[in-house]
């Protein structure tokens, strides 16, 4: 059995870091009285961010009022999976939860966006995502069932390194507060990814707030900021999907690997089988002894009725289907985040931020142009 796709196809764990760091800046300080006076008689020239001409002549440097940026996005993460249920061409659901367990299964993503974005006020910035992702899930799990004396065991076993591509929109706002160069702001989105392996798009939900503080050069508007922050994560957990047989096991090793767990599980059926007519009627009155007959019995004809079926559907492989639902959750829905942000003019910046810490690791590099609406 090369692998169980019907499990990658369905986990697709893609999540969109797109926060921009430009702010509105407060401008403090005797050094800086000058710039200050000049904005409280200019005439503010654009019409976003709304109140902008107010607030710029209170004292507040800013930024251009549209963006767009271009940005590299890369993750990988540990995820949970669980309430597994699996078919045939679209035969009956076998829960298969209690007898199939995970290792260390992970998504890794990597994607192109494009985030338009406005200040509609000066310390609100709303945007939109539209990305382009290759995403591989790699899965290891097995089949256990239980023995005579509840001992599990695996019968079967599988790994996956499965590669789909994916495309990703959303929206966000970030409210932001800059106040003498520091600043604090609360990014979150919303995106969906489309996967032709799923029934309905994949939804995530991003918050990462973040604490910085700008460092000025001596040049007019070049500058260069550092924050620290957070970065938690929120995917919708049901699943459901239908992929072709074909296209997730390697049929010359599929049939060993199923004939040799059948034999396994008739094996420690027959076991099961001779502890418990070896019992005597007390000892099978026994509430201990039964519960351990029944988990047993149950677990082994799960683990049987799906290998039997599988069976079948290998039989014509090039036309069978699986279908698929189970719940999936990141591993850690936190982790911490640091970055830098370089500002050449108020026009280009670019950006570079690293997640990590938890069973998260992320990165992002973009380049942003900004210009006044």
């Amino acid at each position: 059995m090369k692998c169980n796709t019907i499990i990658s196809a369905s986990l697709l764990f893609f999540s969109m870091q797109i926060f921009g760091q430009v702010y509105t800046d407060k401008i403090v300080g005797e050094k800086n009285q000058e710039l200050k006076d000049s904005l409280k008689v200019e005439k503010y020239p654009y019409a976003l961010p709304i109140w902008g001409e107010k607030v710029a002549q209170k004292g507040y440097k800013l930024p251009y009022s549209a963006g767009l940026s271009v940005n590299y996005f890369w993750q990988d993460s540990e995820i949970n999976i669980n309430d597994l249920e699996v078919g045939f061409n679209n035969g009956p659901m076998y829960n298969l939860d209690e007898i199939v367990r995970f290792d260390k299964s992970s998504v890794e993503a990597g994607a192109v966006t494009i985030r338009p974005d406005i200040w509609l006020l000066p310390f609100l910035n709303i945007y939109g995502i539209l990305g382009k992702a290759n995403t591989t899930t790699k899965i290891n799990a097995g089949i256990w069932v239980p023995d005579a004396d509840n001992n599990w065991s695996q019968v079967a076993s599988f790994s996956t390194k499965a590669n789909f591509n994916a495309t990703t929109v959303g929206i966000g706002m970030t409210p932001t507060i800059g106040i003498g160069g520091g600043w604090l702001a609360l990014d979150m989105n919303m995106s969906w990814s489309d996967v032709s392996a799923l029934d309905k798009p994949a939804f995530s939900y991003i918050f990462g707030p973040r604490l910085g503080k700008t460092f000025k050069f001596n040049k007019k508007d070049e500058n260069i900021a550092f924050w620290v922050g957070a970065f938690r994560v929120h995917i919708s957990g049901d699943t459901n999907g239908n992929i072709a047989l074909s296209d997730i096991f390697d049929l010359d090793t599929a049939q060993g690997k199923v004939d040799e767990g059948l034999t396994k599980i008739s094996d420690n059926q027959t076991k099961v089988d001779n502890w418990w007519n070896g019992l005597t009627p007390a000892q099978q009155n026994n509430p201990v002894n039964i519960t351990k007959h029944n988990t047993a019995n149950r677990a082994l004809e799960r683990a049987g009725t799906f290998l039997t079926h599988l069976d079948g559907a290998l039989s014509t492989a090039e036309t069978s289907t699986i279908q698929y639902s189970l719940q999936k959750a990141p591993k850690d829905m936190w982790n911490f985040i640091t970055g830098t942000q370089y500002q050449y003019n108020k026009h280009i910046m670019f950006r570079f931020e690293a997640g990590f810490l938890g069973t998260r690791t992320q990165f992002l590099g973009g380049l942003q142009y900004r210009f006044g609406l």
